[in-house]
């Protein structure tokens, strides 16, 4: 699969992408999938104590996680904490995107306290930041991993906000970048993952042979 296109490059051998709602599974999944490595981990939160109740789930996470396991806690630079990880561990563990989309965009919002949508400008920074991540994922020793973990916030009620609803078709873009240049994707759906790669496979092999008997 090393050697598949898609439309930003060829697929990233060493890159796993995880997605799926609130309370999916996603992460538990990634957990294991990091653990079963039996390997140097290193994880990469991207989640900060904003408040009491994000500081008691950033405890219950760290609780989860084996003791042995490298933490890297980046909110905004994730290319460079997959660098920075990846000099001391074999499998990273990047959880989340949801929230680092959410960080960089308070962060621009800090900086412009009247933006009530997202610009397009905005949406070129962050898919920038994306191809950065990318970037650093191919730039990973053929040995090394990186597990990434991203919510699917498309499929619930439209949001009200301008702002809302930029936040989710543009977390949909990125996961969209992701899902392509990842060589293994998964959808948690009720603690269950489906192997999104090989439903494309199958899907395309089921096209092809439903294009030929058609001739």
């Amino acid at each position: 699969m090393d050697g598949e296109k898609t439309g930003s490059g060829a697929v990233i051998a060493q890159l796993t992408f995880i997605l799926g709602g609130a309370r999916s599974g996603k992460s538990s999944f990634a957990l294991r999938l990091a653990a079963a490595s039996k390997r140097r981990v290193a994880f990469i939160a991207t989640a900060t104590a904003s408040d009491q109740e994000m500081a008691e789930r950033i405890c219950r996470h760290r609780a989860e996680r084996p003791g042995d396991w490298y933490t890297f806690e980046e909110p905004l630079r994730l290319d460079q904490a997959v660098q920075q990880a990846a000099r001391v561990a074999d499998v990273l563990l990047l959880d989340c995107l949801t929230l680092w989309l959410s960080n960089l965009l308070q962060a621009h919002e800090q900086a412009e306290p009247e933006m009530a949508a997202i610009s397009l400008e905005r949406e070129a920074h962050v898919l920038g930041e994306v191809e950065r991540l990318l970037q650093a994922a191919r730039a990973l020793r053929p040995d090394q991993q990186l597990i990434v973990v991203s919510n699917e916030v498309g499929l619930g009620i439209v949001p009200l906000s301008p702002l809302g609803r930029g936040y989710r078709d543009l977390l949909g873009l990125v996961n969209q970048r992701l899902a392509r240049a990842a060589a293994r994707a998964y959808f948690l759906i009720a603690g269950l993952p489906l192997d999104l790669k090989r439903w494309q496979a199958e899907g395309l092999e089921a096209i092809l042979d439903n294009d030929q008997s058609g001739l």
